[in-house]
């Protein structure tokens, strides 16, 4: 059966026009005046504009691949592919084991993946979601799968068994490789030895994803200086993660990179908070690589408890992203602990004060209590204004993506707000995109960076992963005091040339598929 859009304004990266389209098989096959047949199903798009579906470069819906919740929440902004395996640390390749327990937080449990690598994971997409999932091999689980629980720098055997991991991967499927250089084990992990695990990424013209190493913000020029190094060593194309800072500060690294010679893209989403876990930064990474059974034992200990308090804690008031008044920084997300659930929202300090003891005292007592199962929202101590975030998403190079975590009962509102934030603060209002500029940046530019093959496009011969949107009132709900509320103005969504939300509601079926990498056709 054929399906026909009728009426609505088709908007692409090259532009706008008045007209309809035709999708049969999964495929765009018409795009003008379309005379439709008794046979047709008509979705009537009269005064909404029909755009590509939008690609989020960086999410954490891992995990969630079968959660209509989630599938719900990223429909509404208009998403329709995902991009996982971020931050270094993902179920696959291997067991799943390490991600399961140090990333539980983010990602929760996988509902099926048993092992299997790359390759399984994204045949576990097929048939079972509305949305695609591509998949990003994440290097700190190459790690552990390697070298353990290991500190260690990785010696020439240890990089060339972590090498072969990546490079099956990469034939598996994933469109690159992706590194988390503040969490354990990524942070372990040299710059030489990264630069091998880019090199068959190179070799297949995949991406090199990274969240930087040192925190973001003013330590930017640390983190992209690695980067030039690791790209210069491999010929790889990079990609920043969440490039948090001033706009000047990733005005003047991009200008650093291009003038290098490097080939690098970024994200970075519409506010200004960040989400992690609570451990990152409140444990010691040397402690943090251990076994969560082995952490929640050390922290439990009067004596450690000391020890860390002296040693440690003075680093974490030093902390530029930070800094001394951390406990009223830190609001809590998700806490695993059922005890504690009277926590999720309030600040670290506002908790403790309610528990009756100190900042550093209730963290450790949530940590231990939760098996480190607690993740955070992190502010910073200068707020930017949509002014700078404007610039920011004024850069060629940057792409859309939410760094969305949806586990938690307070969670950070970008998971269910980003994309539709982009098309209210960013097109609507501030004018800082067009609408074929957004579609860019939100769609066709993910999808060629990304090598998703013929999808970010409405043209005859492409994917119809197609999204309808009400450009007077797409809006984000989603705050920060109540993070739950889903985004308004996107109704209808097809995946795959088949409705996957229709009229607000989810349609019952499941054309998502886990994504090989591709290279467009022409």
């Amino acid at each position: 059966m054929r399906f026909v859009m009728r009426g609505g304004t088709v908007v692409d990266s090259e532009g706008m026009r008045h007209a309809d389209i035709a999708v049969q098989d999964g495929i765009v096959t018409e795009v003008g005046e379309v005379l439709p047949t008794p046979d047709d199903q008509i979705l009537d798009c009269q005064g909404r504009y029909v755009l590509p579906g939008f690609i989020d470069v960086h999410s954490h819906a891992d995990g969630f691949i079968e959660d209509e919740a989630v599938q719900r929440a990223l429909l509404k902004q208009g998403v329709t592919t995902v991009i996982a395996g971020q931050d270094g640390v993902s179920y696959a390749p291997g067991s799943g084991a390490y991600a399961s327990e140090y990333f539980a937080a983010i990602n929760g449990d996988h509902p099926h993946y048993a092992g299997g690598g790359v390759a399984a994971y994204l045949k576990g997409v097929d048939g079972r979601s509305r949305l695609n999932f591509a998949y990003l091999v994440p290097g700190g689980t190459v790690r552990s799968e390697v070298c353990g629980r290991s500190s260690a720098p990785a010696d020439e055997s240890q990089r060339a068994q972590m090498a072969a991991l990546v490079e099956e991967g990469l034939r598996e499927g994933a469109v690159g490789l992706s590194t988390g250089l503040d969490y354990v084990p990524g942070i372990f992990a040299t710059a030489d030895e990264i630069a091998a695990l880019c090199a068959p990424v190179a070799e297949a013209d995949g991406i090199y994803v990274t969240h930087m190493r040192g925190g973001y913000e003013a330590n930017s020029g640390a983190g992209v200086s690695e980067i030039v190094h690791i790209a210069e060593a491999s010929g790889a194309r990079v990609h920043i993660s969440h490039f948090h800072a001033d706009a000047d500060v990733v005005d003047e690294q991009l200008r650093f990179l291009g003038s290098s010679g490097v080939d690098a893209t970024f994200d970075a989403y519409p506010y200004t908070r960040g989400c992690t876990l609570l451990a990152m930064p409140l444990l010691p990474p040397q402690l943090s690589i251990l076994p969560a059974e082995t952490v929640v034992s050390v922290i439990s200990d009067p004596l450690e408890r000391v020890r860390l308090r002296q040693d440690w804690f003075p680093r974490v008031r030093n902390n530029a992203s930070l800094g001394p008044q951390w406990p009223s920084m830190i609001t809590l997300g998700h806490i695993a602990a059922p005890e504690f659930a009277w926590a999720h929202g309030l600040t670290l300090e506002a908790a403790a004060a309610q528990a009756g003891t100190d900042a550093i005292e209730f963290a450790l007592d949530l940590l231990a209590a939760s098996g480190l199962e607690v993740n955070a929202i992190m502010a910073v101590p200068h707020q930017r204004s949509v002014a700078d975030l404007a610039s920011i998403f004024s850069q060629d190079g940057h792409m859309g993506g939410s760094d969305g975590i949806f586990i938690g009962a307070h969670p950070h509102p970008r998971a269910r707000g980003t994309f539709a934030r982009y098309l209210r603060e960013y097109v609507r209002e501030t004018a800082t995109w067009s609408w074929p500029q957004a579609v860019q940046h939100l769609s066709t530019g993910p999808a060629a960076r990304f090598s998703l093959g013929q999808r970010g496009r409405i043209a005859a011969g492409w994917v119809a992963d197609l999204v309808v949107v009400d450009p007077s009132t797409v809006t984000d709900t989603a705050t920060y005091e109540s993070p739950l509320g889903e985004a308004a103005g996107i109704d209808d969504v097809l995946v795959a040339g088949q409705p996957v939300l229709a009229g607000g509601r989810l349609v019952k079926s499941a054309p998502g598929k886990g994504l090989r990498r591709e290279r467009t056709k022409n």
